[in-house]
Parts: C-alpha cells; sequence; structure tokens
C-alpha cells in the first residue's frame, strides 16, 4: 500500500492568523456586520485576499474565529482557593472581556446571524461554547478535589449538570451587561456565586453570602 498523501504548500503562519484575526475585530467595530468584507479584514492584515479564503470559506467563519480567539486568550481558569473565589474570578474576567468594543460587537454580531443561519450556529457552538465549558469542567473537578462537591458517577448527569451551570453563569452575564446593561463588579459576582452555591434563601439573609452549606446538603449544580 502506498503512503497517504501530504498536503502540499506554505504552512500556516501563526503571526499571519492573529493579524487577519485581530483585523477582523476592529473592523468589524469600525465598519459592523453588514459592510465588513473579506477585502478589508486583507487589507487591514496586509495579507492577500487568497490568504483569508484559503483559510476560512467566508465572512462568518472568520468572524467565529476572531471572537474565539478573544476567549481562548482571556478566559481562564484560575485557582483562586475556593469554590466561591473560582466563580466570582470567572464572572468578572467574563464580563471584562465582554466589555471590550470589539468583542462586543462581533459577538452580538455573529449570535444574531447564527440565528438564521444553522451551519453559523453550530460553528459558534463548536469554536465558542463547547470550548468554553472546560472551564466549568476544570473548576468542577478542582472543587471535588478539595471537597467542596461530591464526585459524580453518572456521565450523563456529569455532562447535563455542566451544561446547566456554564448556561447559568454565561446567560447571566451576557444579560446583565449586553441586554440590561448593567455592571457586573465584584459585588454583584459576589452576589451571583451566593445564588448559585446557596439557592434563593441565602441571599435573602445577611451574612448569606460566607455561610456554608448546611451539613448533608449539596452546592447548587452538583448531584
Amino acid at each position: 500500500m502506498s503512503p497517504p498523501s501530504r498536503r502540499t504548500g506554505r504552512p500556516r503562519s501563526v503571526e499571519a492568523d492573529r493579524a487577519i484575526l485581530g483585523a477582523t475585530r476592529a473592523a468589524l467595530v469600525e465598519l459592523g456586520w453588514g459592510k465588513l468584507t473579506m477585502g478589508d479584514v486583507a487589507a487591514r492584515a496586509g495579507v492577500a485576499k487568497t490568504t483569508l479564503y484559503r483559510r476560512w470559506a467566508g465572512k462568518s467563519e472568520l468572524v467565529v474565529d476572531a471572537v474565539a480567539a478573544v476567549f481562548d486568550e482571556h478566559l481562564m481558569s484560575a485557582d483562586c482557593g475556593s469554590l466561591r473565589a473560582d466563580i466570582e474570578n470567572v464572572v468578572v474576567r467574563f464580563a471584562e472581556l465582554l466589555e471590550l468594543p470589539e468583542t462586543k460587537t462581533a459577538l452580538m454580531a455573529v449570535v444574531a446571524e447564527a440565528t438564521h443561519d444553522e451551519a453559523l450556529g453550530a460553528r459558534v457552538r463548536s469554536a465558542i461554547v463547547d470550548r468554553q465549558k472546560r472551564l466549568v469542567l476544570i473548576g468542577r473537578e478542582r472543587a471535588q478535589l478539595r471537597g467542596e462537591l461530591p464526585r459524580e458517577d453518572d456521565p450523563g448527569a456529569a455532562a447535563r449538570n455542566a451544561d446547566l451551570i456554564f448556561d447559568v453563569i454565561a446567560g447571566s452575564v451576557v444579560h446583565r451587561l449586553l441586554v440590561s446593561a448593567e455592571p457586573v463588579d465584584r459585588e454583584w459576582a459576589q452576589g451571583f456565586s451566593t445564588l448559585l452555591l446557596h439557592g434563593l434563601a441565602a441571599t435573602a439573609h445577611p451574612g448569606g453570602a460566607s455561610a456554608p452549606p448546611e451539613s448533608g446538603q449539596n452546592p447548587a449544580g452538583s448531584v
């Protein structure tokens, strides 16, 4: 049997990709979705338009990857010493990321387009949503090692819980910032973490933000 054929041609340049994705975000802020073109991005990035089309089929895919690159660069699951601190940290960092003009504009644009473009919606889920769910998985595993959360023996239930936790955190921050146009600061993040970990009753009592779960009860989102 003959060896498998290998692709020929010049390898992709990390520097060129970074320049293209940065130019895409800048162009989107300045021009908006409707006026954004592959030619404009190529000119800003200092590359040929054919270079873009070798990497992306069109501007929808390009913009999704431009957003995903920012998320990958800025959102990390830092170990802050406790589950509460980890949640508050990721909430504040996510909010800071969404407040960047290029991130806000790009994310709102692709989400709007994805409502009537099934293929684009699938790309948003795979390139942004699914990749960022790793923060939930990492944070949950860290909390389990600390003994703050119980182990989950049912993989199906664990996956559903991860989806739910991600949706609650991401949805709350996006709604607070982009729909309600209200700030997400440390105080808000502390109240949110109290609600997430201990439920509605904890937010109704002074000192609820520091009260641990009662013996025998699991924090919200755990099995």
